[in-house]
């Protein structure tokens, strides 16, 4: 009896920390809540940038789905068409391709901004296969262009579902699902071998710098 009692206590501190860990980082999946859950009404954008009957908020997250759904392999390589068009991609993908979805060229939009604004940027050459797919770039041009919140992720009620999020290296889309806690999931592709594009991971990242909407 006292040898099975010490086979299960070792079981118990060997399996709980990998099951926290798993937890942690994912690759468990988490309960998701939405925003009628605290109470937060939905943010719906004034804007329908593509005229197809979607504002634009709404459209952004759902051409985000859309890209994320085709589960892109990362590779950060460079692409005479600007856009991947391959099954491969990176963090920035997310954006461009979501915003493309709801009507908005980040590749031109940020390289007309470059071009009247180069003072503002730090590029050195430009070129617009690939200054849009740059993490600062984009935060540059999102902060000069575009509506600018909080990026305090307890003030729950200031995230919507759409917005992007930027931090120091990466970038990604506010989900509209959200934990326990009503902090919001994260629609990002950070890594080769990424299981989910959508997780409730932002509480793990401490260097948030902008949180933008389109309209």
């Amino acid at each position: 009896m006292k040898k099975k009692l010490i086979i299960i206590c070792v079981l118990v501190l060997f399996f709980v920390p990998i099951m926290y860990f798993l937890y942690v980082y994912n690759v468990l999946p988490h309960k998701a809540y939405d925003s009628s859950n605290f109470n937060i009404k939905v943010y719906k954008s004034s804007i329908d940038k593509d005229e197809d009957g979607i504002d634009d908020q709404t459209d952004i997250l759902n051409s985000v789905r859309e890209y994320i759904s085709k589960k892109p392999k990362y590779k950060s390589k460079y692409y005479g068409t600007g856009y991947p068009n391959d099954e491969y991609g990176a963090c920035t993908d997310v954006v461009a391709f979501g915003l493309l979805g709801a009507g908005y060229d980040l590749r031109k939009l940020l390289s007309n901004d470059v071009k009247n604004n180069r003072s503002e940027y730090n590029i050195k050459e430009m070129d617009i296969n690939i200054d849009f797919r740059r993490v600062l770039n984009i935060n540059i041009y999102l902060k000069r262009n575009h509506i600018s919140l909080t990026t305090d992720i307890t003030k729950i009620e200031e995230w919507q579902g759409g917005d992007i999020i930027v931090f120091s290296k990466h970038i990604g889309i506010v989900s509209d699902k959200r934990n326990k806690k009503g902090i919001p999931f994260l629609i990002h592709h950070a890594y080769p071998g990424q299981l989910r594009y959508e997780e409730d991971i932002l509480e793990n990242y401490d260097d948030i710098i902008g949180h933008y909407r389109i309209s």
